[in-house]
């Protein structure tokens, strides 16, 4: 009678053991200032010239990243580097916070270009500064541990001359 108690209770364990697993695919999301910001729009768009921008949106608010290149490596950003992150905030006084200041530092590494099946993927962390620094309350924002997977290349922008 035991061999059967076990037998069901091992049985039992076995079948109630499930696991509900969720896919960010695709995804962007960071820890803005220490607290995790996901954004549910991204794109992504090359401009004929080579510079990608994607870009994530929560609400009113807004990180774009131009990158120079499609090539995977990895970006430093700051007042000397044609790449670039930017953050911005619709709502209330319109903040805008940009990485093009001696003050800004970061990087961006793109770890994959799928030109086939139009996709990005890479990680990213900043420090960016308050464009409005001299009357503004917050003087930068800060996000680390930034992910974009597979975030779709809708578009190539092209310029005209």
């Amino acid at each position: 009678m035991k061999k059967y108690f076990y037998f069901l209770f091992l049985l039992f364990i076995t079948v109630s053991c499930t696991e509900d697993v969720k896919f960010n695919n695709p995804a962007f999301q960071a820890l803005k200032d220490n607290v995790f910001w996901r954004a549910p729009t991204y794109e992504a768009g090359v401009f004929s010239s080579g510079t990608l921008i994607v870009t994530g949106k929560l609400g009113s608010e807004q990180v774009i990243l131009q990158i120079e290149s499609t090539q995977a490596k990895t970006y430093t950003l700051g007042s000397r580097s044609s790449s670039a992150a930017i953050y911005f905030n619709d709502s209330g006084d319109g903040e805008v916070f940009n990485t093009e200041d001696n003050a800004s530092n970061g990087q961006i590494t793109i770890t994959d270009f799928d030109a086939v099946n139009k996709t990005v993927s890479g990680t990213f962390r900043f420090t960016a500064v308050n464009v409005h620094s001299a009357d503004a309350e917050k003087q930068k924002v800060t996000f680390t541990e930034g992910v974009f997977y597979k975030v779709p290349v809708t578009q190539t922008i092209v310029f005209e001359n």
